[in-house]
């Protein structure tokens, strides 16, 4: 029994910020219905990097464990299924430009009339208020708009993205945040859901909050990351080793001797001007080059363990392949090896969240298109004869 049991959430959204949040849900213990436009389905189905890949790793990831209806919520027929899953629903989510559902019926006050206790969650990309609410976006455009994009890289180097849907990632978690808050509010306080608003913006604004009230507080722009952080005035940097890349991040005074021996410099052990959390700009110019020199003499494996045997916080730059070949990964389980019924024993995402008393478990299959549609609309009390009905009513 996980957590969330008991939970029913109903998952109208596509591509990652909406789903992944749902897919959170799923295994924190809750009941998650997708519901897709019939014929086309969540985008995520599609962004493949080849289009003969079997599946898509955005649809993948997201998805698993759900049941998927199709519902075209335009029509008459789509709008009374809905409505009548909406009934029994804990949960509805979507993360359509603001405005959308509103132009199909289906706002939250029409919603909460059915079901005064469900939680309607809307994600967007830039807000739900303010002149660029009603504006199509996505992940890169709120990395963009709120700022990240202009951190990362180096001097004199353009604008770049992070390589991952960051923005996505993290309006996800603040849905599931939003989400869960709200749950705890009806069940401990008012017996009444409540609406939830986050966006892609909101979220990197928040990811950026210490950086963004240093900007507040100063005036000053911290500027790019260069290999290192703008406000950190200590040896946090990614340093290139014979083979790789190995990230390093700080010495504190307790640690300065054992590292000044771990990279065979025992003349810098009391060097006064190493002996402080934070380095002047000149000190801080010189040990990078320093490091920038010294480390490219030995493998990343080398190094982490010199550095690990000096007691020093760092890793390794992993790629991909690395990261799934990882031990900790595995026994943590942020990767977990399944049953697929398809695949046979394969690797997925873990849940970053481990609960003593009710354990995390990852879905394993993510379902077709429409695969759930009778089964579902059965169970919300449709008879035979009305899911004809609303057949012919374009739901489907």
């Amino acid at each position: 029994m996980g957590a969330l049991d008991g939970i029913t959430v109903l998952d109208l959204a596509i591509l990652v910020q909406g789903p992944q949040a749902a897919a959170m849900l799923h295994d924190l213990g809750a009941s998650v219905t997708k519901i897709e436009l019939p014929g086309v389905g969540d985008f995520g189905r599609y962004l493949r990097t080849d289009p003969s890949q079997p599946a898509s790793g955005f649809y993948e990831g997201c998805n698993r464990g759900k049941r998927s209806v199709v519902l075209d919520l335009r029509t008459p027929g789509g709008k009374r299924a809905l409505l009548r899953l909406v009934e029994r629903a804990d949960v509805l989510l979507h993360n359509f430009v603001p405005g959308t559902m509103e132009a199909w019926g289906l706002s939250y006050e029409t919603l909460a009339e059915v079901n005064p206790r469900l939680v309607y969650a809307g994600g967007s990309t830039f807000g739900s208020l303010g002149p660029d609410a009603h504006r199509e976006g996505a992940d890169t455009l709120g990395q963009a708009a709120g700022g990240l994009m202009s951190t990362t890289g180096c001097d004199g180097e353009p604008p770049t993205a992070v390589g991952v849907v960051i923005a996505d990632h993290i309006g996800s978690q603040n849905m599931v945040s939003g989400i869960l808050a709200a749950l705890l509010h009806r069940e401990r306080v008012s017996g009444r859901g409540q609406r939830v608003d986050v966006s892609l913006l909101g979220g990197q604004i928040w990811a950026q909050c210490s950086e963004l009230t240093h900007y507040l507080l100063h005036g000053e722009i911290p500027g790019r990351a260069n290999r290192g952080h703008p406000l950190i005035k200590g040896l946090l940097r990614t340093v290139p080793t014979s083979d790789g890349w190995i990230q390093l991040v700080g010495v504190p005074r307790h640690l300065w001797p054992a590292f000044a021996r771990a990279i065979d410099r025992p003349d810098l052990v009391d060097d006064p001007r190493f002996d402080a959390v934070l380095l002047a700009p000149e000190d801080l110019a010189w040990l990078c080059r320093l490091v920038d020199e010294v480390f490219p003499t030995r493998t990343t494996d080398e190094w982490c363990e010199r550095l690990a045997a000096a007691g020093q916080r760092f890793a390794p730059v992993r790629d991909y392949a690395a990261v799934a070949a990882d031990p900790g990964v595995l026994e943590n389980g942020y990767l977990v090896e399944v049953d697929h019924p398809e695949r046979g024993r394969t690797l997925v995402v873990g849940s970053p969240i481990r609960l003593s008393e009710t354990p995390t478990v990852p879905g394993v299959v993510a379902p077709e298109l429409g695969q759930h549609t009778e089964e579902v609309l059965l169970e919300a009390g449709f008879t035979w004869d009305e899911l004809e009905q609303l057949r012919a009513d374009g739901a489907w």
